[in-house]
């Protein structure tokens, strides 16, 4: 992906998380960009903390100093607030049905909503982590008029031919083709190539990230 905003820069980008169940894959996704050296932005919306906290063994502390930048959700003054800030894109990662709701009408009641609003009224790459099942037809419809205003819809959805055996490899798989979908080179995954799988194992990108058999429970 071109870096917009210093052709000697890092590729910038807005990473958001919300309280939708997922908080593995938005953990995972910043791990693996600061790996490929991305300049993160993080917003969590108040949800995506406690998420963090009944889902992982992570502390949102921990989860905050992945990135370069993290901001507030109740911060409308931060730079990524406006267009003048030069981003890549922005991945809400995983993107709650309020929030899409939200980001569909335009009603940028918080840092992530307005960030997202931003990114799309400046033609830049926007992807949703649209994180609910079943979905209803207001969820569709939602989808749908997001997707013709430019918005990537991608739903984590599993992959079985590569055959994984954990809950990691079924993580390293979606944040993988999320990383595709914002145009960064990487080798997270293994690739398909007619009618078998291309490649050995998982990826140069060091797998930092494991998740915890009990999910509900922090080790201290």
């Amino acid at each position: 992906m071109s870096t917009k905003h210093d052709t000697n820069s890092p590729t910038r980008l807005v990473v958001a998380m919300t309280g939708a169940t997922g908080a593995a894959l938005g953990i995972r996704l910043l791990e693996v960009l600061a790996e490929l050296n991305v300049e993160t932005h993080l917003v969590l919306s108040d949800w995506a903390r406690a998420t963090i906290n009944l889902e992982t063994e992570h502390t949102v502390d921990e989860v905050r100093a992945l990135a370069a930048h993290t901001y507030s959700a109740r911060d409308l003054a931060a730079g990524i607030s406006s267009g003048s800030f030069l981003t890549d894109g922005m991945v809400v990662c995983p993107c709650s049905m309020k929030t899409l709701s939200a980001i569909r009408i335009g009603y940028s009641d918080n840092l992530i909503t307005r960030a997202a609003d931003v990114t799309l009224k400046e033609g830049r790459k926007l992807v949703l982590v649209a994180r609910e099942a079943p979905l209803s037809e207001i969820h569709l419809d939602n989808m749908h008029y997001l997707a013709r205003a430019g918005a990537v819809i991608f739903p984590p959805m599993v992959a079985y031919y590569d055959r994984p055996a954990s809950v990691d490899e079924v993580t390293n798989y979606v944040v993988g083709r999320l990383v595709d979908q914002l145009g960064i080179p990487h080798s997270l995954i293994n690739r398909w190539k007619d009618g078998r799988m291309a490649g050995e194992g998982n990826s140069a990108v060091t797998p930092i990230h494991r998740t915890s058999p009990d999910p509900m429970r922090r080790t201290k």
